[in-house]
């Protein structure tokens, strides 16, 4: 689940992370076209340039802070053109972004991962071409993964619906019982949910989420607070309602957002970093303990993007493709050991044992998902 409640990710004509085969321009960024230097502490965000052509530019975020921190590039209306977390102190983190469109842009360094982060100016000058207009395969898994979050949303949609009406009746049981399945769509997608940031806070926001002033706090979350600790709420049928409005939100603005190969495997990685720090941890549904559904969801949602992107992988470098089926199919295998009737056990009922399990099933499953990106760019 995100923890950015103050920003808006890539926009159609703002996409993360160039596909250098498609267009001309090589990474920019600091002297002889290495990357950008980042020194971020807890105080200051210290950037070597703060101009560049439009194309691919490169960064290198050190972080020489003592909490951890995120380093993101921000278009108009604070669109997230590039973003990169969880840089623990003394780690360093690459960061590359396709920006086709020369304009003003800001850079921002977020200690502790929270607020506006430490925010400067940065140019781009001039404009380039597109990254997928000149490659079929790859233009046709866009949209193969756009039609698939379209279904996607619309099921949710409609699964939502179920639960927010079984909330409006008071019926709890019913309610809880559709919890964990009406989060499953959103979960699937949550990388395309995540790009409309002002969506993404409402919809999936946590109680101790940094939220502006008088911001109250909705979403699947506060209902899940209501079913399982305090009880259905005065406001609850107002929260379900909301909840409503901002899935078909989504839908509206998923229909036309532009999304590019790399995003697709960007997303598919992000998901899985949604399990190692949310899943496994019980730190998602920390009310009904149903993380293992979104565990299975995250996980789904990765495989559909690295399906889309199968055709051009299995191009680029045949020897991946079988890894990544390996992988998923390591982890398909562990959580049919926690299967509960139709759903899965709580996440109270795993063992120590078993959460190392998981977190080791996972990241041998996201070193060769974090290829992915790097094999569709061309770099």
């Amino acid at each position: 689940m995100s923890r950015r409640p103050l920003a808006a990710v890539t926009g159609a004509a703002l996409v993360m992370i160039a596909l250098s085969a498609c267009t001309s321009t090589a990474p920019q960024g600091g002297g002889e076209g290495g990357p950008i230097q980042v020194t971020a502490s807890d105080t200051t965000c210290d950037i070597s340039a703060t101009e560049a052509p439009a194309g691919n530019v490169a960064f290198s975020i050190r972080n020489t802070g003592t909490k951890v921190t995120e380093f993101y590039v921000y278009g108009t209306g604070d669109r997230i053109v590039g973003e990169v977390e969880n840089i623990g102190p003394g780690l360093s983190r690459q960061l590359l972004v396709e920006v086709p469109q020369g304009g003003q842009y800001t850079t921002a360094c977020k200690p502790g991962m929270v607020g506006d982060g430490i925010r400067a100016p940065f140019t781009v000058t001039g404009n380039v071409a597109g990254a997928t207009s000149q490659d079929a395969v790859l233009a046709a898994a866009v949209s193969g993964y756009q039609r698939y979050t379209n279904s996607q949303i619309e099921a949710g949609i409609a699964r939502t619906q179920e639960f927010v009406d079984a909330v409006k009746r008071g019926d709890v049981p019913a309610a809880r019982a559709l919890f964990p399945i009406s989060r499953t769509y959103w979960e699937r997608v949550e990388p395309v949910a995540e790009s409309f940031g002002d969506i993404d806070p409402r919809v999936d926001g946590r109680e101790d989420d940094e939220r502006d002033p008088g911001v109250a706090w909705t979403g699947y979350h506060r209902l899940e607070k209501d079913l399982w600790v305090t009880g259905l709420q005065p406001d609850s049928a107002a929260i379900g309602d909301q909840l409503m409005a901002d899935m078909r939100d989504l839908q509206t603005r998923a229909a036309t957002v532009a999304l590019t190969p790399v995003q697709l495997a960007n997303g598919a990685k992000e998901l899985l970093d949604e399990v190692a720090t949310g899943k496994i941890t019980g730190e998602e549904d920390r009310y009904s303990h149903t993380d293992l559904w979104d565990f299975r969801a995250n996980v789904d949602g990765s495989q559909a993007a690295v399906a889309a992107l199968r055709p051009a992988l299995d191009q680029r470098d045949p020897a991946l493709g079988p890894v990544l089926d390996a992988r998923f199919a390591d982890v398909d295998r562990l959580l049919e050991q926690y299967r509960a009737g139709d759903g899965y056990v709580l996440y109270t009922q795993l063992t120590e044992q078993d959460k190392q399990r998981m977190t080791q099933t996972v990241d041998a499953l996201g070193e060769p998902v974090s290829q992915v990106a790097a094999v569709v760019s061309g770099q």
